[in-house]
This record gives C-alpha cells, structure tokens and sequence, in this order.
C-alpha cells in the first residue's frame, strides 16, 4: 500500500468503512446524521477534515464508516489510537469538526 492509499470495506449492502489501518478500530468515535449522498464521497470528505483536526494526536489512524438510514446517512467518524490520549479533548475537536454548519454543508454539496 502506497502512501495515499486507503482501505475501502464494503460492510454490507448500505455500509462502507473508509480507514488508513487493517484491521479497522475506532478507540476513538463520534456520530452524527447527514441526508442522503454518495458515501464514498462523503467519507473521503470527513476523513479529511479529522485529520485535519487530529493530526497532532500522536498515533492517530483516521477511519469513517457511513451507513445508509431510512433518514439518510449515519457517520461514525474517528479511528485508532495507539496509546493514550486526552480522550475528552479529542472528542470535543471531533464533534467540532461533525457539527460545524460550514462543514456539512460543503460535505453534502461534495457528495450530491
């Protein structure tokens, strides 16, 4: 696997999982609703924007998974971590990222 390669995990027919490590482990997560979009796009979006965010998190392996509702889509964005970390910071950076207006919308945008 080269540099800018990332796994893509087909979960099922209305899951994917987009991570930098195999096997996939989200030590730390956070959720949140978009409407309805391409979900590769929309993973590849919020991947960016976490490690944007994460980046200085020492050990920090992004992952998203996406899953399609009945609502649109459910997000679960974080990843792994190898060793500790001030998990309530990290949390906090992360909803940030997930609840910012500018964000969605330009995530929603991208992907429709």
């Amino acid at each position: 696997m080269s540099r800018d390669r990332w796994y893509r995990l087909r979960d099922d027919a209305d899951g994917l999982t987009l991570a930098r490590r195999l096997p996939v482990r989200f030590d730390l997560a956070v959720s949140t609703q978009l409407p309805a979009a391409h979900k590769d796009r929309i993973a590849h979006q919020v991947r960016q924007d976490i490690w944007r965010a994460l980046r200085g998190l020492r050990g920090f392996a992004p992952a998203v998974r996406v899953r399609a509702t009945p609502g649109g889509l459910a997000i679960t964005a974080g990843g792994q971590v190898s060793g500790q970390f001030p998990r309530s910071q990290a949390e906090a950076r992360l909803r940030a990222v997930l609840e910012d207006a500018g964000n969605r919308a330009r995530w929603v945008r991208c992907a429709t």
